[in-house]
């Protein structure tokens, strides 16, 4: 037995909620079929690309007599990608249907990711191991990778690991891409009448594994819960010092839906949506001048402080920015590189990037503080591409504010004085003990993709709905996962993905931040969250994101 805390001790006792229908016992589950499902889009090629899974119907799980076939289920699972709170939990879900359905049945954990799967290295699950895990964070259970399996000589090998130990099922537990690499195998062992079926569940806690299915991605409510706490604590320190401006940089490189869910916690002063930028193709310098706008106003009366909220991938929303970066991709290709590395100054290398850039691009590059300039050209990809998400955005906002202060300052229009503190929360948030709605979402999730396996489903992702509600009203089902699906360009070949979802403009979530933001800007409006609440009353311990309350106008 590993060493814990008090609180791991008392997180192993607790029971996760299920679904008010999943209580009733495995043999008085019953199916409702939905339905026949298509793609979001690109109809005609998804169902070419997959003829033994598309257009499959949602299913729904209902109290009635468990009609599936009685066989012994020899199950592996996978954790793909990045950490997110609750995935112990999917485990332990699955692992606790599996066993109260037939003690015989195996659940096999492959480690390290996918590879695992490939390389045959595995742990045969007991009730002495799982229980070590129960409620907790982390994805150490087995580890995860991001291995992805994509090609048919991985998906041969899959194949032959499963005949090898009589595994029925695999259950992959991931992101949009790991699910979409679920899809891709589940459609390959369909076609090769493997006899074994692919569940996916989604994870994330980016936030962007979405749709009007899947309510919401597990881990995010407690990462931005985290994220939350940290950032309240962040604002009652600047409310009491009243000398700082904190530019805090969250997780999200292709949607901001944490940072929006931290903005309606915390009712920061600035907080910028990625989204937003892109629809009124905002420069870098009118994001510049917006937060300027609020500094300096809150600074002439007084209040030198305050908090912004930057999402990770904020740059790559700002069109001119994309621009830039796609020539300096191409500047760096091939023997370019070599000529550019080979400089040994940097005003070398500057007159080589003001020589090789368009004029328009060239005036976006020089308004860059100088280190993030030199990081746009260190920073690589294995491709040789430009790592954006390695960008310190919140200090190359804060380095913009400040220059543009200046400005205003020589002008007589701003009085007040700025000193900038930078703050980046990402690895905080991925393996926090899971909230009660993470602990019990996950548990669910893992206990329904059983009951999917249970009944022969193939290329299905595990759904429960209705989690805006108390636990016992939730609703679980699944979908399947080519309905999520869209046609995108990758690496230069049109490839078969989950569609991601972004922040939408018109939906309640951003309305009701965008009818606040300015009153936020100028007062100081700020909410302390806290820390996560385990035990004590409902609304304190169970409550939701107020992303999906206010998506269901609670």
């Amino acid at each position: 037995m590993m060493n814990i805390s008090p609180l791991q001790k008392e997180r192993l006792q607790y029971n996760p909620k299920l679904p008010g229908m999943l209580r009733n016992g495995i043999s008085e589950i019953c199916v409702k079929e939905g339905k026949e499902t298509e793609s979001v889009a690109d109809q005609a090629k998804i169902k070419e690309l997959f003829p033994n899974t598309y257009g499959k119907r949602e299913i729904t799980f209902e109290k009635g007599q468990n009609t599936s076939l009685a066989k012994k289920q020899v199950v592996g699972v996978i954790l793909s990608g990045g950490q997110a709170p609750g995935g112990h939990n999917v485990v332990c879900g699955l692992y606790d249907a599996l066993k109260a359905t037939n003690k015989e049945n195996v659940l096999y954990g492959f480690k390290g990711g996918p590879s695992g799967l490939l390389e045959d290295d595995y742990l045969i699950f007991d009730d002495e191991y799982i229980d070590q895990f129960r409620n907790t964070g982390g994805f150490d259970i087995i580890g995860s990778g991001r291995t992805k399996l994509e090609t048919r000589e991985q998906f041969a090998v899959a194949a032959e690991v499963c005949k090898k130990h009589g595994i029925t099922a695999i259950v992959i537990i991931g992101g949009d891409d790991s699910n979409t690499n679920a899809a891709v195998l589940a459609e390959y062992f369909a076609a090769h009448e493997t006899g074994v079926q692919v569940i996916g569940c989604p994870k994330t806690i980016d936030g962007d594994l979405k749709n009007e299915d899947i309510e919401c991605s597990f881990g995010f409510d407690t990462a931005t819960k985290t994220y939350s706490e940290l950032i309240g604590n962040i604002e009652r320190d600047a409310n009491s010092a009243k000398k700082y401006w904190h530019f805090i940089k969250v997780m999200g490189r292709s949607a901001s839906h944490v940072a929006l869910e931290c903005a309606l916690q915390t009712q920061p002063n600035i907080c910028l949506i990625g989204e937003e930028v892109a629809e009124k193709k905002m420069s870098l310098s009118a994001i510049a001048d917006y937060i300027t706008d609020a500094v300096a106003e809150r600074g002439n009366n007084g209040m030198n402080f305050g908090v912004a909220i930057i999402p990770e991938g904020i740059v790559e929303f700002v069109p001119e920015f994309s621009v830039l970066i796609a020539e300096i991709n191409e500047l760096l290709a091939g023997e370019k590189a070599e000529e550019f590395n080979s400089l040994s100054t940097w005003k070398e290398r500057y007159a080589f990037i003001e020589k090789g850039l368009t004029r328009q691009s060239m005036d976006v590059f020089a308004i860059l503080p100088e280190s993030i300039q030199q990081q746009l050209f260190m920073e690589r990809d294995p491709h040789g591409n430009v790592q954006v998400s390695l960008i310190e955005s919140e200090k190359l906002f804060s380095a913009l504010v400040k220059a543009k202060l200046a400005e205003r300052k020589k002008a007589g229009t701003y009085k007040g004085k700025f000193s900038a503190l930078h703050h980046f929360f990402g690895y905080e948030g991925r393996c926090a003990f899971p909230s009660n709605f993470d602990a019990d979402y996950c548990y669910s999730l893992g206990y329904n993709a059983f009951m999917l396996i249970q009944y022969g489903y193939n290329g299905y992702l595990s759904q429960i709905s209705n989690l805006s509600k108390p636990a016992e009203e939730w609703v679980a089902g699944g979908m399947p996962i080519t309905k999520m699906m869209n046609i995108e360009r990758r690496h230069g070949e049109d490839k078969p993905v989950i569609r991601k979802a972004l922040v939408e403009l018109d939906g309640n979530p951003f309305k009701y931040f965008a009818a606040h933001r300015e009153k936020w800007a100028v007062e100081t409006c700020y909410t302390y969250p806290g820390a996560i609440q385990y035990y004590g009353p409902s609304d304190v311990c169970d409550q939701t994101t107020r992303t999906l309350a206010l998506e269901k106008g609670e």
